[in-house]
């Protein structure tokens, strides 16, 4: 048995890292929990419902800090919302809060990815969509992974029943099935150090 402890990953964001509304309970990070290869790597789902940007940067070193090992491979996945649209925060306002956390989070050498705002409201879809982009940007100048789900989810007849039924627009079992479905099919392997099942 190695005395290596396992890769510890923190998943910080809104009630969806949380899985609210899944009958299963598994949300999207417990079905790519389930879908990552072995040795697989300890899930610390850090939730805080309807977060904004703001919100994630005032907390997100001292909750991981508390859950990480100094000697472990620790990961962190910023799973972002749509709150700062509902809390109309500024484009430039939520660019910059995560500008902040990626680069604190490259200064400490900490592997990070980023899982963009799926669809929730359909009134809001236009600023969740340039909020989106707005994240990927910020991502992708950084050289971060970015798994973008607005795009592929906004058109989708499936996930829009799902959130459909829900008056705050929450996933249920199959939503959060795509949202995990996007995730592992988007690099999620890859940035483990892990081949890609086939």
């Amino acid at each position: 048995m190695s005395s290596h402890p396992l890769p510890r990953i923190c998943v910080i964001g809104d009630e969806l890292v949380a899985g609210v509304g899944d009958p299963r309970g598994l949300g999207w990070v417990g079905r790519v929990a389930a879908r990552t290869a072995e040795p697989r790597p300890e899930f610390y789902q850090l939730a805080v419902p309807s977060e904004t940007t703001s919100g994630l940067f005032g907390r997100w070193e001292s909750e991981v800090d508390r859950r990480w090992l100094p000697e472990a491979d620790n990961r962190l996945v910023i799973a972002l919302g749509s709150a700062d649209v509902a809390a109309d925060l500024s484009l430039a306002r939520s660019r910059l809060n995560l500008a902040n956390i990626l680069d604190a989070a490259q200064a400490r050498r900490i592997p990070t990815c980023v899982v963009g705002p799926p669809p929730a409201d359909p009134e809001d879809a236009a600023q969740i969509s340039e909020l989106s982009a707005a994240f990927q940007d910020v991502a992708q100048r950084r050289r971060v992974p970015f798994v973008d789900t607005f795009t592929p989810l906004q058109p989708h007849e499936q996930w829009n029943a799902d959130t459909a039924s829900n008056p705050t627009f929450l996933p249920g079992q199959a939503g959060y099935g795509l949202l995990a479905w996007l995730v592992l099919h988007s690099g999620w392997h890859e940035w483990l150090g892990q081949e890609t099942p086939s």
